[in-house]
């Protein structure tokens, strides 16, 4: 049996973040979750929210965490996690009414993240939201001391990762026709962005 992953952040954010999903898929019906990790909070919001179906994915060596994470829970609305490389696919057959992903955008190159957003338009229901977790640089500058460290750390492990420009992601957004809906901050200079189609 797989041992659990445990990310401390997950437990950390999970509940400020559960607090705007809460109400932003009240009426949704099942939700995409992108790079989902160590599966934390999968389980955590799918239990929270019994009347959505939570789809995790992930590369393929995260699976057997989230797989035991999914399996301990028990759940009948997480069915079992997809395989997906935003760069390479294969993204999945049908539309959602939400996507969301969390700390993600800043792990991948830029070019995955252009990939990203074009694979998120056919997955996307047309009256769809995105909900995007994570730190964000505004006007091309860090908005913190600790989010420019942070950006060093990263930049260490990988030159092309790295803090995120919101206007660079809203551009891509719009781009699929999606239109910035809200921006809350939340603990830790973090932010959850939310686009809607339509």
């Amino acid at each position: 049996m797989t041992d659990k992953p445990f990310a401390p952040s997950c437990a950390r954010n999970r509940d400020p973040i559960l607090a705007v999903l809460g109400p932003l898929l009240a009426h949704a019906r099942s939700v995409l979750e992108i790079g989902s990790g160590t599966g934390q909070h999968a389980v955590h919001f799918a239990a929270a929210l019994p009347h959505l179906s939570w789809q995790t994915s992930e590369r393929a060596e995260h699976l057997p965490g989230i797989r035991a994470w999914l399996d301990e829970a028990a759940l009948p609305n997480t069915p079992p996690p997809l395989e997906l490389d935003v760069a390479r696919g294969p993204w999945p057959r049908r539309t959602f009414d939400a996507v969301f992903t969390a700390n993600t955008l800043h792990i991948m190159g830029w070019p995955q993240v252009e990939a990203c957003m074009a694979g998120l338009s056919e997955v996307l229901d047309a009256a769809g939201v995105l909900a995007v977790y994570g730190p964000f640089n505004a006007g091309g500058a860090f908005t913190s001391d600790s989010n420019a460290q942070f950006d060093q750390w990263l930049k260490a492990r990988d030159p092309a990762s790295g803090i995120r420009d919101f206007e660079a992601v809203d551009a891509l957004a719009r781009g699929i026709g999606l239109r910035l809906e809200a921006d809350h901050a939340l603990p830790a200079n973090n932010r959850l962005l939310v686009w809607r189609r339509g």
